[in-house]
Order: structure tokens, then C-alpha cells, then sequence
């Protein structure tokens, strides 16, 4: 055991992972050591950055506390620490039920963490960060909170209300990120669109992503995590005009049904969402659309889960994920509506779901075929460099795989590539000589 070791595990989504880089970089300013996500933690000390989304989430943020807490009893950690999502909303029961931890963190006042194991100073406002990521890429979390109240979703317990990041201190962090070789940025938020309605209630996402686009070192910006409700427009502008903003959109539809969108509080109907799509691919020619749907939420019928299927059948998205409706305790859905649909049905129709988008997924990747993209490597894995175009974002997105014998490339940098082959999820493609 490494008394000046910490292993941080990150559970959940990118946003957590950048509250869990700050946290690092806390540490080390400290004098202490870390690791990440490591296969054989190995530290005095542990903290694990939870997940409270949804049940699964929550049964693994668990299941990985109490892995640790036998660590702990077995002598082979002195502290362990928990902080995120699942602490913040549930403190007091975690407390209860698990005593074995030293410390309970939440989403907010994980800096705390430092000073109470005797830092001197800690600034609670920073921003600085140990990359966990590969050198060349960095997810920028622009704001925190969400003031859309989605009758299923508990975020807004969670996180609270919108809270936007001075613009001043955003194109900051590019700057300095760049400085320390981040070419490519994910934009991140839990709806990105409200960014800068708390501040003077209008929306500020076109202003920020044409003034980071305008910052030499920055080669492309990936959005995530859109609401097609007073969608600003002015956001495609940028990103035609903008050729280091990728085409390339994160926007989670949930369903299309009337009577379900209704139900689910987003404020939006079936007309509207296909017209929202309509407009998105006329805007920006080529565009690449990422969505999250979800199946079996309370009342749904074989009727509204065909229109479904076939606005998935019309809409062809490039990137598509799906879940089943898990109730969350305190979300309006939980408290108004029964859930009514039988998790065997609500399976089947995810499987469904998925089934279809596999094989729109597979006509879309084939079409790639004897096209040239522009990608950036990974890293090399086996006989292959992996490499993305700008329309896959990192861990989620189908890769373009380069034979390694063909060419030494670097991890990092750019390059141009011709796509001859393809399976469901990833390309196969040789380096174009100039």
C-alpha cells in the first residue's frame, strides 16, 4: 500500500470524469500521487466519483462502495472516500447504511476533500485539471444543472438549477488546455443550449462556440447534449461557417409519440420533432446525429412504441442509444403515473429498438465506403491505429481502423484516410498519400 497514493474510480458520465480531473490535480498540487480507473488500485487512499442517474447506475456506484469497503477491512486501504452524484442525492441514507466509509462528498463540495485531509489551500474556483484522457482531446463541462424537469428524469434533483460558466473563464481553460496539446474539445452540459440564460436571459452557445472556434490551437469542438425545444438556430450557423466545428450533434429526442411526449414533459410534439430533424439536416448538409431514445415509460402502448419504430425509420441517425424506463424515487413520473409496463415488454421493445438501428447503423457505415475523411488517432491497438472523423466523439462512437503495417502514424495527429471497408460500428481505411 502507497501512503502518498490516491486511486480515483469515475463512475457515470464525462461530466463527472472532469470533476474527478480536478480532483486529481488538487491532489497532486498536494504532493500526493494518482491513478485513475486503475485495474489494481493500490493506494492508502480511494475515492470514488458516483453515478445517481438511474437504477443501474446506481446498483454499480454501490457495488464498486462495497467492493472498496472489503479493501478497507481487509487492510489494504486506510481511507476511502465517495463523493458525486449518488452522494449528493442520497447523504444521509449512505451515511446510515454505510459506515465503513470515511467521508461523504457530493456533486458540488468534492474540493472539500482536500482541505480536510490538510491542505493548506485549495482554490475552489479553478478549473485546472489532470487530463485523464489521451493528450489531444479534453471534454469541457460549460455548466452545471438542468431547469427542464423532465417528468422521468432526476437530474434536476441532483444537480440543481442551470448554472452557466462565465464565458471569460471557459475560453480561459481552451487556452490553456491547448497550451498542454488539446487540439479537440467535447462540449459538454446537461442541456448546453440554456448556456448563458441564467446570466442575462439570452442564449450565449453561438457567441462561446464561435469564440472558441477563433482560438488558434483549437482544431475541432463536438457538441453534446442538446434540447430541441427553443433550439437556437444560430448554433448551425456556426457550425457551417465554422470549420473547426464538427457536424456533429448530441440531442436526445426521448420518444415521438404525442400522448408520450406529453406524459414525459418535453414540450414538443411528434409534428415538431420531425420537423426539428428536418431542419437540422437542411441546415447543415451531412450533419451527424447522435440521440438517446427510451422505451417502456409509463402508459406506453404497442401504438405509441410503433410510431416509434418508424420515426426511427425516417429520421436514420447516424449514432442512436436507447433505455428502458427505470422510476427514480422524487421525479414526477413516480409520483403521477404507474409503471405500467412490464419489464419483459419493456425488453423487448428496446431489443427491437436496437435491432433496427443496427442495421440502419450498418447501411449508413457501408455507404462509407471509398469515401475520404479527415481523422485523428487514437492510439494503436493490435494491428490497427484507431482513429476518429469528426462525426464520432471518443469511447461512444464507431472508430475508422488503419492497418498498422501499411504506416508509422502518431497518436494525436491528423489524418487523411480512405474508407474500403465497413462493419456495423467501425471503418476500415488506408492513409491517402499526398
Amino acid at each position: 500500500m502507497n501512503s502518498n497514493l490516491v486511486d480515483i474510480i469515475t463512475l457515470g458520465c464525462s461530466k463527472n470524469l472532469v470533476d474527478s480531473e480536478i480532483l486529481m490535480k488538487l491532489f497532486e498540487d498536494n504532493g500526493y500521487h494518482c491513478t485513475h480507473d486503475s485495474k489494481f488500485p493500490h493506494g492508502a487512499i480511494a475515492v470514488i466519483n458516483t453515478c445517481g442517474f438511474i437504477g443501474d447506475a446506481k446498483e454499480e456506484s454501490i457495488n464498486t462502495i462495497l467492493e472498496f469497503i472489503e479493501r478497507k477491512k481487509a487492510g489494504k486501504l486506510k481511507k476511502l472516500f465517495v463523493m458525486g452524484c449518488l452522494s449528493e442525492r442520497y447523504p444521509k441514507e449512505l451515511m446510515a447504511e454505510l459506515p465503513e466509509v470515511d467521508r461523504f462528498y457530493g456533486k458540488f463540495n468534492y474540493r472539500q476533500l482536500v482541505k480536510d485531509l490538510g491542505a493548506p489551500e485549495v482554490d475552489d474556483n479553478a478549473y485546472r485539471r489532470h487530463l485523464t484522457t489521451p493528450r489531444h482531446y479534453a471534454y469541457l463541462k460549460i455548466s452545471e444543472g438542468c431547469d427542464r424537469h423532465c417528468a422521468y428524469c432526476a437530474i434536476p434533483l441532483i444537480t440543481g438549477k442551470h448554472v452557466s460558466r462565465p464565458q471569460k473563464e471557459i475560453l480561459q481553460e481552451v487556452r490553456e488546455l491547448v497550451a498542454h496539446g488539446v487540439k479537440e474539445f467535447q462540449v459538454i452540459a446537461q442541456e448546453l443550449t440554456f448556456y448563458g440564460l441564467d446570466i442575462d436571459g439570452k442564449q450565449h452557445i453561438a457567441e462561446l462556440i464561435a469564440a472558441m472556434a477563433d482560438i488558434p490551437g483549437v482544431k475541432w469542438i463536438r457538441l453534446h447534449y442538446a434540447y430541441p425545444t427553443h433550439f437556437p438556430w444560430e448554433l448551425l450557423r456556426v457550425m457551417r461557417w465554422k470549420s473547426k466545428v464538427c457536424r456533429y450533434l448530441d440531442i436526445a429526442l426521448q420518444h415521438v409519440s404525442d400522448r408520450i411526449l406529453d406524459r414525459m414533459n418535453r414540450h414538443v410534439t411528434k409534428e415538431e420533432t420531425y420537423a426539428f430533424v428536418r431542419r437540422l439536416r437542411e441546415e447543415v448538409p451531412g450533419i451527424c446525429l447522435r440521440t438517446t431514445l427510451m422505451v417502456g415509460f409509463p402508459g406506453e402502448t404497442e401504438e405509441d412504441f410503433s410510431e416509434l419504430m418508424d420515426f426511427v425509420r425516417w429520421a436514420r441517425f447516424e449514432r442512436m442509444g436507447a433505455f428502458a424506463y427505470s422510476e427514480e424515487e422524487g421525479t414526477y413520473s413516480a409520483g403521477h403515473y404507474i409503471d405500467d409496463v412490464p419489464e419483459d415488454v419493456k425488453q423487448r421493445r428496446l431489443d427491437q429498438l436496437m435491432a433496427l438501428q443496427q442495421e440502419i447503423s450498418a447501411e449508413l457505415q457501408e455507404a462509407q465506403i471509398g469515401r475520404e475523411l479527415r481523422v485523428i488517432i487514437d492510439r494503436k491497438e493490435g494491428d490497427y491505429y484507431v482513429g476518429r472523423s469528426e462525426f464520432s466523439s471518443p469511447e461512444v462512437d464507431p472508430e475508422v481502423l488503419i492497418p498498422a503495417e501499411e504506416k508509422v502514424l502518431r497518436v494525436g495527429t491528423f489524418y487523411d484516410v480512405r474508407v474500403y471497408g465497413a462493419e456495423e460500428f467501425d471503418l476500415y481505411a488506408t492513409v491517402i498519400k499526398r
